[in-house]
């Protein structure tokens, strides 16, 4: 993103480091007081919250250079990151940004004002179609608009369709669409297949039949 072009300068001239990690671990924990505002630069991180009933929800992938989360839960004067953030790609690379300073800059440059705020708008946006997608369209439904999504996020053309080219457990779809059965998905997704929707190729998803998913979105 250009914006963020901006900021990445900016953190190059004041010298913050990049870190890097490994597959699978998390880079923040829900709860758990942190004193840093994290953003990606490369790889891919899975966004999370834990529910109440101790069952995790999967919210979004980050997948290009943007703000892991600047969602913060407030009390008694500390901190806390909002959500989970688990690294899902081999390696990814991140700014890990002191807290303080950063809503010091926001606060001293507009421009930078501008690009938190675009941020908000998008995150609301994505939010508000996740839950349509669990409360309006049923089980099947918010499987359908969760495959169709992830064409954007990783879909790959192929002569016969498009490759979703990033491995999805029926765990993980499940915890994307509010589902707490992995059975339950490995039906949707097999009934998907007996009408040529989709196929299972070495893991990974292929689908045939975006328009049919794609009736699932609107």
């Amino acid at each position: 993103m250009q914006d963020l072009d901006y900021l990445i300068e900016i953190l190059k001239k004041k010298d913050v480091k990049v870190i890097n990690r490994k597959k699978y671990n998390y880079i923040m924990y829900q709860g758990i007081e942190t004193d840093y505002v994290y953003l990606l630069l490369e790889g891919v991180v899975k966004i999370s919250s834990v529910l109440k009933d101790g069952r995790e929800f999967n919210i979004f992938y980050v997948t290009e250079t943007d703000f892991i989360s600047l969602l913060e839960d407030s009390s008694d004067g500390e901190i806390a990151a909002a959500y989970n953030a688990r690294v899902e790609s081999d390696e990814v690379s991140f700014y890990r940004i002191p807290r303080r300073d950063f809503w010091r800059w926001v606060e001293e440059d507009f421009r930078l004002f501008k690009i938190v705020n675009d941020f908000y708008k998008r995150r609301l946006v994505m939010n508000l179609s996740i839950f349509q997608n669990m409360t309006v369209k049923g089980k099947k439904g918010a499987v359908c608009a969760h495959l169709y999504d992830m064409i954007e996020t990783f879909g790959i053309k192929k002569p016969e369709g498009i490759l979703i080219d990033f491995p999805m457990t029926n765990e993980d779809i499940a915890g994307f669409c509010g589902i707490s059965s992995r059975s339950s998905v490995n039906r949707i997704l097999h009934d998907l297949k007996g009408e040529g929707v989709i196929d299972i190729i070495d893991g990974q998803i292929m689908i045939y039949d975006q328009h049919y998913l794609r009736n699932f979105v609107d």
